[in-house]
C-alpha cells in the first residue's frame, strides 16, 4: 500500500496555511524551508548543529549521492539517515534538475536521461526506475519523481513534450517504488510558463494521488511577474489536503510571497552559498560583510536575531575573516539557516494566530523602509488580499 502521510492543516489565511506533515520519522511543520545537503551534508555544519537549528527536514540529491558514495555504500549503512547521523526527515531530488544544469552532458529520451558523469566522464543512464531505486537505497522520506526538465525560457512543442513525458515517468516511478509503505513520492508539475499546460499536468498527476505535489521548472530566469502567476495558478488547482512544494526557491522575499500564495515547502542552495561569499541574511535585507563599511562595525549581524552567532560575534569580526577563514563561512551558514527557520516559524505562527497580513507587512517594512516594494510583490500579495503600507 502506498504511503499517504497525513497533512493536517492547523491554520489558514486565504491561500496561506500552516500544517503538520506527518512523515514516518518526523512531523514536518509547514510552511518550511529545507536546506540543501546535496551530498549528504550541509556544507560547514554538523548534524548536531542542524538539530540545534530545530530543522525538521533537509534535502539531498539523488544524482550526486548515486555517484558518491553510491548505492552499495547506502545499502551497507542502511541509508542516508544513518550515514550522516540525521534522525529527522529527508527529501531527495530525483536528479532531473541536472538535465538543465548539466545539459551539455545529458541526452534525453523516453527511456531516461543519459549523463556523462561530472566526476569521471563515464556514461550514466538515469531512468525513472533507477532514480527511485537509488532513492529507496538512500531511504529518503520523500522521493521526487524523475521529470523531464526544460529551461523556463523554452517555447514551442518541447514544453508540452516534457510535460507529457513527466506524467508517463511519474507512472513508472510509482511502479518502481519498492518501499511504498515508508517512502512517499511527490509528483512534479511541469508546463513551463503555459498555464494551460500546467493545468493539464495537474489534472493528470492529481489522479495518481501521490503524497504531495511540487511546482517544478521555475527559478530559472523567468520574470518575477511570470513566476508568481505560475505559482498562484498551481496552488489554486492543487489539492488542499496535500503539501505543495515550490522547488528552488530560497530568497526571503520569495518565501514570504509564495507562502501567502499557498506554498508549503521550499528548498534552495541560496542561504548556504551566499554565506560562503560573506553575505548574511538579516531582517533588513542582506549584509555583504566584505565591504569596508563593516570594518569597525561592532554590532551583531542582526539586532532582531538571537542565534548563537549573533550573540557572540560582530560584523567587524566577519569582515576581517570573510574569504580568508573557513570558520566565517560556517558561522554565516548557521546564522542564515537560523534566520530562515525563524522567518518560516514566524509565518506559521502568524497564520495560526490569525495575524498573517500584519506579519507580512512587518517583514516588507523592514526589507523596504522607503516603501519601494517591487511591483510583482505588490500585485502578488494583492491577489490574496494583502496590502502593503504606503
Amino acid at each position: 500500500m502506498s504511503l499517504q502521510p497525513e497533512f493536517e492543516v492547523v491554520g489558514n489565511h486565504k491561500s496561506a496555511r500552516s500544517a503538520n506533515f506527518k512523515l514516518p520519522r518526523h512531523t514536518v511543520k509547514t510552511p518550511v524551508f529545507m536546506p540543501v545537503g546535496t551530498q549528504g551534508t550541509i556544507k560547514g555544519l554538523t548534524s548536531k548543529q542542524l538539530l540545534e537549528l530545530d530543522l525538521d527536514i533537509i534535502l539531498g540529491n539523488t544524482y550526486h549521492l548515486g555517484l558518491r558514495p553510491g548505492k552499495d555504500i547506502m545499502d551497507e549503512f542502511g541509508g542516508l539517515h544513518k550515514l550522516m547521523n540525521w534522525p529527522h526527515s529527508i527529501l531527495t531530488d530525483s536528479g532531473g534538475f541536472q538535465m538543465v544544469s548539466l545539459l551539455k552532458l545529458a541526452t534525453i529520451t523516453e527511456e531516461g536521461v543519459e549523463f556523462l558523469s561530472s566526476h569521471d566522464g563515464s556514461k550514466i543512464m538515469m531512468t525513472p526506475e533507477e532514480s527511485i531505486r537509488l532513492q529507496n537505497s538512500i531511504g529518503s522520506d520523500i522521493m521526487m519523481q524523475l521529470d523531464d526538465v526544460v529551461h523556463v525560457s523554452t517555447r514551442g512543442p518541447r514544453v508540452e513534450e516534457a510535460m507529457n513525458r513527466s506524467i508517463r515517468w511519474l507512472d513508472r516511478s510509482i511502479a518502481a517504488n519498492n518501499n511504498p509503505d515508508k517512502q512517499t513520492i511527490f509528483a512534479i508539475i511541469q508546463g513551463g510558463l503555459n498555464l494551460d499546460l500546467r493545468t493539464t499536468c495537474m489534472e493528470e498527476m492529481v489522479k495518481r494521488n501521490t503524497g504531495g505535489y511540487a511546482i517544478g521548472g521555475l527559478s530559472g530566469g523567468e520574470s518575477k511577474d511570470e513566476f508568481w502567476r505560475v505559482v498562484a495558478h498551481c496552488t489554486k488547482h492543487l489539492p488542499k489536503d496535500k503539501p505543495r512544494y515550490c522547488m528552488g526557491v530560497g530568497y526571503p522575499v520569495d518565501l514570504v510571497v509564495c507562502t501567502a500564495l499557498g506554498v508549503d515547502m521550499f528548498d534552495c542552495v541560496y542561504p548556504c552559498r551566499t554565506a560562503r561569499f560573506g553575505t548574511a541574511l538579516v531582517s533588513t535585507g542582506r549584509l555583504q560583510l566584505k565591504q569596508k563599511e563593516f570594518r569597525d562595525d561592532l554590532r551583531r549581524l542582526d539586532e532582531n536575531c538571537d542565534c548563537y552567532v549573533c550573540k557572540n560575534y560582530t560584523r567587524a569580526y566577519f569582515h576581517s575573516l570573510s574569504a580568508k577563514e573557513q570558520i566565517a563561512s560556517n558561522l554565516l551558514t548557521y546564522h542564515n539557516l537560523y534566520y530562515l527557520k525563524h522567518l518560516m516559524t514566524s509565518l506559521r505562527e502568524a497564520i495560526v494566530e490569525e495575524r498573517f497580513p500584519e506579519r507580512v507587512q512587518q517583514f516588507f517594512q523592514l526589507q523596504f523602509p522607503e516603501k519601494d516594494y517591487p511591483n510583482w510583490v505588490v500585485e502578488a500579495l494583492a491577489s490574496v488580499d494583502i496590502t502593503l503600507p504606503t
